[in-house]
């Protein structure tokens, strides 16, 4: 998990509040690259979930274990979940977003 918080950081420049984790993206399109429909799906059944593993996450979300085995491994990559001895985790219960559309120049 705290390699998670450092990849926050450094993606942001920035810490997050105290008890606050944030991730950035470079654009829209880079976000929408990473949490796709399926893998905002595998997020949303881990949020406050604790660690789980590969094989328990395909089970929750009704998909082939291959398929959601490389979506973790992207969502791993790009550090939206982290992996511990458990499995896999996103640490959170809750999940928000927050971003700027600004017009074309």
């Amino acid at each position: 998990m705290e390699a998670l918080a450092d990849a926050m950081k450094a993606a942001t420049g920035q810490a997050a509040p105290r008890g606050e984790c944030s991730l950035s993206f470079p654009s829209w399109e880079a976000m929408h690259g990473i949490l796709t429909p399926k893998r905002l799906e595998i997020v949303k059944v881990m949020a406050g979930q604790g660690p789980l593993t590969m094989r328990e996450v395909a089970r929750r979300v009704g998909r082939d274990f291959k398929a959601v085995h490389a979506d973790l491994e992207t969502l791993l990559n790009s550090g939206v979940i982290d992996r511990s001895n458990e499995g896999v985790v996103f640490p959170y219960d809750r999940i928000h977003f927050e971003f700027e559309i600004e017009s074309a120049a």
